[in-house]
């Protein structure tokens, strides 16, 4: 009896060691299967303006000086037959084969064999902008961009000698100055910043390929500080139909004014409205009933409002000329163009070029000698009160004044640098 006892009790420790190694393997099976679970990172093949690299050998290069289409075609073996057919077949408005400029960059993708025959063109326009001639059996184009990233940033400065050394400090694009120029045009005055005045600005820059700059995209935010008066400016959109977007200050008055300042940006005034001047020209002692701006030969002239142009024509004294009607009260005229870019009976917006500077007629050097109309009458611009920019509709300022908000405390919270190289930071 005591022997069969210690026989099972035997029988039963053997069984449960059996068990615990069978579930030990089990788990361990488990374990190992669970590992071969694990899935490998997939490889995304490289692609290069959307066509996979593996695919093809790749030649870059760029338009040298003597280059052409057809020459750089020759130099990889494409017959000048097929030359002519690409030149015949693709419309100028996706690839003009007439003008490839010295520096651009192109690819040329060949077969990835041991003929290595061209099957596509790809020429560079612009930093983003290419267009695609493919050159194998069938011959067509297509153009096509590079994704453009949008990057945020911040900068302060402050004017020790001008605006645009303060930016060249800042080490951000000088194209920030101009638009800052723009923005604050009916403002301040940029020829007379005080040295201390300062600024602000959140403005949005663009990228290609995450590190090539591809330029200025727009301005968000400005507080200029200038003789200690905070100037705000914030852009906005109001109309979205037209994308038509304009500044406004923290109270959501436009910082625009129904006219522009000057009709161009120009380097000096060389002789303002006045009753008697000699003239240059006629050597003698006349009125001069305009305000003459000096700039470089083919500087763009706008419109300094909007408006319908009632003459484009020419005369021996004005030369080249252009008027504008803008309200039945005010009339503008621009003398002594090189060129008209308008016709008559046609409607321009303000800012819109209308004609480059030059000095035909009775000038002695390129200007714009600027005329201002009041009820028919010639006036000193600089002498009236000129009415302000249509308002902002009621319907818009709370939706506005709640859209800035946060901008404005962003704005507010940007603390000024002190040292010479700024801090870019983005938000």
């Amino acid at each position: 009896m005591v022997l069969r006892f210690f026989i099972l009790i035997a029988l039963f420790v053997l069984l449960s060691c059996s068990s615990d190694t069978a579930t030990q393997s089990e788990q361990s099976v488990n374990v190992q299967t669970e590992e071969e679970k694990i899935v490998e990172p997939v490889q995304v093949p490289e692609k290069i303006y959307g066509f996979l690299k593996k695919d093809y050998t790749i030649v870059r290069d760029t338009v040298k000086n003597g280059d052409f289409f057809g020459k750089i075609m020759d130099k990889h073996h494409v017959t000048p037959q097929k030359v002519y057919q690409i030149t015949q077949q693709i419309p100028d408005s996706v690839f003009d084969a007439k003008k490839i400029n010295v520096g651009n960059a192109y690819t040329i993708l060949k077969s990835n064999d041991s003929l290595a025959q061209p099957e596509v063109f790809i020429y560079e326009h612009d930093l983003a902008n290419y267009s695609k001639v493919y050159i194998g059996d069938s011959i067509y184009a297509e153009r096509d961009k590079k994704p453009v990233e949008i990057r945020q940033r911040i900068a302060t400065g402050t004017i020790d000698y001008s605006l645009s050394a303060a930016i060249e400090n800042a080490n951000i694009d000088y194209a920030l100055t101009n638009k800052m120029a723009n923005i604050y045009q009916w403002t301040i005055d940029f020829f007379k910043l005080q040295k201390g005045d300062r600024f602000k600005i959140i403005f949005n820059e663009k990228y290609i390929d995450d590190t090539i700059y591809a330029g200025l995209k727009d301005v968000e935010a400005v507080l200029f500080e200038h003789r200690n008066r905070k100037f705000y400016a914030f852009e906005y959109m109001t109309d979205s139909v037209n994308k038509r977007t304009e500044y406004f200050d923290e109270k959501a008055d436009n910082l625009r004014k129904f006219f522009l300042k000057a009709p161009l940006n120009y380097s000096r005034i060389s002789s303002r409205y006045q009753k008697r001047r000699y003239h240059p020209v006629q050597r003698r002692v006349k009125a001069h009933k305009g305000t003459d701006y000096a700039a470089s030969r083919g500087t763009p002239i706008w419109s300094t409002a909007d408006g319908v142009v009632t003459i484009s024509s020419y005369s021996s004294g004005n030369g080249k000329y252009v008027k504008i009607r803008h309200t039945r009260k005010y009339s503008t005229q621009y003398l002594h163009m090189s060129r008209r870019a308008v016709r008559k009976g046609q409607y321009v917006k303000q800012g819109e070029i209308i004609g480059y500077v030059g000095s035909t007629g009775l000038a002695t050097g390129p200007h714009v000698c600027y005329r201002f109309w009041v009820n028919g009458r010639q006036l000193d611009p600089y002498k009236q009160d000129l009415p302000e920019a249509e308002p902002m509709a009621d319907s818009l300022k709370t939706k506005y004044l709640n859209f800035i908000a946060p901008i404005k405390q962003k704005l507010d919270s940007i603390p000024y640098q002190n040292h010479d190289e700024l801090n870019l930071a983005q938000l």
